[in-house]
């Protein structure tokens, strides 16, 4: 089975080791914080082997540089990440990436970017999903287009609902009230507030989460939802989203 380690970084992104016992590969995924990766790993006797870039923001590749130097770790991602790192192999929606035996497949999830792109290894049942979609809620719609953002999420939508999806930010609480506030008389999401703030009091994380409770709760993962669109708006689902987009950047 593969090991998946978890840390806090920078101010509130998470770090992820992927590591394989079998063949002793360690892919890390997204570089947040080059010296942070390193030891990371070092305390657990990994050396990272490969690099998984989702997107090129510099607190998902800028530890790029460092964990290569130390390493020679070869570098998978999009395009876009040649913006701030070389990349040894460019890869796109439908490709796929190996770790040992296990095999990641490639998803287009622009919107956040351009190029943003997530990884699901379907064997694991797991998918590692960058800025495109959190707990609760998604990313800033930086350089994409609504519909372009809505197909992304629904291409995360369609994984097996059982999929355990690791974002990058503890984002939660905050998403969790504007959650509320667009989707009020959510029974499901009620409770699911409740548990963040539990954990969050506890200083416990809330990620990963399943992708189930997210299709339950995550409005804007809901923008196809009768109830949501009569209260946002909108004839097509993207054009919902959009509406709880800008109304989440005004939050």
């Amino acid at each position: 089975m593969l090991e998946i380690h978890q840390f806090p970084c920078l101010s509130d992104n998470y770090g992820f080791l992927l590591h394989d016992p079998a063949t002793g590969e360690t892919a890390a995924i997204d570089t947040p914080d080059g010296a942070e990766y390193l030891k990371q790993a070092d305390a657990r006797g990994w050396t990272i082997t490969q690099i998984w870039n989702t997107h090129w923001h510099p607190d998902h590749a800028g530890g790029n540089k460092a964990i290569v130097e130390a390493t020679g770790a070869k570098v998978t991602a999009p395009a876009e990440v040649e913006k701030i790192s070389p990349i040894d192999r460019v890869v796109s929606h439908g490709d796929t990436v190996t770790l040992g035996d296990f095999e990641a497949n490639v998803i287009d999830v622009s919107g956040h970017t351009n190029g943003h792109i997530a990884y699901h290894l379907p064997d694991a049942g797991i998918a590692f999903v960058g800025d495109s979609v959190f707990a609760l809620g998604c990313g800033r719609m930086f350089e994409g287009e609504p519909q372009q953002f809505w197909d992304s999420l629904d291409r995360i939508r369609d994984l097996p609902a059982d999929t355990t999806l690791y974002c990058a930010h503890e984002y939660t609480q905050a998403n969790a009230k504007f959650a509320l506030h667009a989707d009020p008389d959510n029974a499901a999401l009620q409770a699911y507030a409740e548990e963040i703030d539990t954990k969050r009091a506890k200083g416990e994380p809330t990620v990963p989460m399943p992708l189930g409770r997210e299709l339950e709760t995550n409005p804007f993962l809901r923008a196809d939802d009768p109830a949501i669109q009569a209260k946002w708006g909108g004839d097509r689902p993207a054009e919902t989203f959009a509406a709880l987009r800008a109304a989440k950047d005004e939050f």
